[in-house]
C-alpha cells in the first residue's frame, strides 16, 4: 500500500505519539500547541541542525544537515536533523559525489536518554525513510542528547521497525477519523507544554450521557 502526498503525517508525530496519543492528537489534528521552557529549548537546539546549506566533509564522511525525507509506504514525511554518508560499499550513490554511500542518521534532542522508546521510534523512522529513498538497509543511528553532550547509538532492529509500522498505521487510523483519545493522568502529564489545553484530569470523569438520558428521557418511542 502507498499513500498519496496528501494524506501524509509528520515524521516528528510518532515522538508525540509514543509519548502519549492526545498529546499527538490535539498537536496533528486539532492544530492545538501551546510552548513552554522545555519545547523553546527544543527549538533552539535545532536551529542549527536545520541549516540546509551546512554540509561538511570529514575523510570518509560527508555530514548533511535538514534533509527533507518522506516514505510513500509509510505515509509520512519530514526533515532529519544530521545525516553522516560514511564511504560504505553497501551503500548508495550520492548525487555530485563518486563512490557509495551508507546513511547514518543522527537525531538531536534535549534532555537526557528515556526509558520509553519515543526517540527511538522517531530515528528509526527516518532511517526507513532514507532505506526508501536511496535503496540502501541502514541497521543503526545515533540519539544525541544535548543535557549530557553524548551519543547514543541505536540499533534499528525489526522489532523497532514493526513498532513504527504499527504505530503510524493506528496514526493514520486516527487522523482519518479525526479522533482524539482520552487518556490517564501519568507522570509526564505535569511537564507537558499541553497540560492546560488537555485537562487529563477530565478525561478520568464519567460520561453525562447517562444523566442527560435520566432527566430527558429516552428518544425511543
Amino acid at each position: 500500500m502507498e499513500y498519496d502526498e496528501d494524506d501524509f503525517l509528520m515524521i516528528s508525530g510518532i515522538q508525540h505519539f509514543s509519548f502519549c496519543p492526545r498529546q499527538w492528537a490535539l498537536i496533528h489534528i486539532d492544530q492545538v500547541w501551546d510552548e513552554n521552557m522545555k519545547t523553546m529549548e527544543g527549538n533552539i537546539i535545532h536551529e542549527n541542525c536545520h541549516n540546509p546549506d551546512f554540509i561538511e566533509k570529514r575523510g570518509e564522511i560527508l555530514i548533511s544537515r535538514g534533509i527533507r525525507i518522506a516514505s510513500r509506504t509509510l505515509g509520512v514525511t519530514g526533515q532529519c536533523d544530521v545525516v553522516e554518508f560514511h564511504r560504505d560499499d553497501g551503500g548508495g550513490r550520492l548525487y555530485g559525489h563518486n563512490g557509495l554511500w551508507l546513511p547514518f542518521p543522527i537525531e538531536y534532542k534535549r534532555g537526557k536518554t528515556k526509558d520509553i522508546n519515543a526517540d527511538r521510534l522517531q530515528l528509526c523512522c527516518q532511517a526507513m525513510c532514507l532505506e526508501e529513498m536511496l535503496g540502501v538497509s541502514i541497521y543503526q543511528g545515533a540519539l544525541y542528547y544535548h543535557e549530557t553532550h553524548r551519543r547514543e547509538p541505536v540499533e534499528l532492529t525489526e522489532p523497532l521497525r514493526q513498532e513504527v509500522r504499527k504505530m503510524l498505521e493506528m496514526m493514520h487510523d486516527y487522523f482519518k477519523r479525526g479522533y482524539i483519545p482520552k487518556v490517564r493522568p501519568k507522570k509526564g502529564c505535569p511537564s507537558c507544554s499541553l497540560k492546560e489545553i488537555c485537562l487529563p484530569v477530565i478525561c478520568k470523569k464519567k460520561s453525562a450521557q447517562p444523566y442527560y438520558e435520566a432527566m430527558l428521557g429516552s428518544d425511543d418511542v
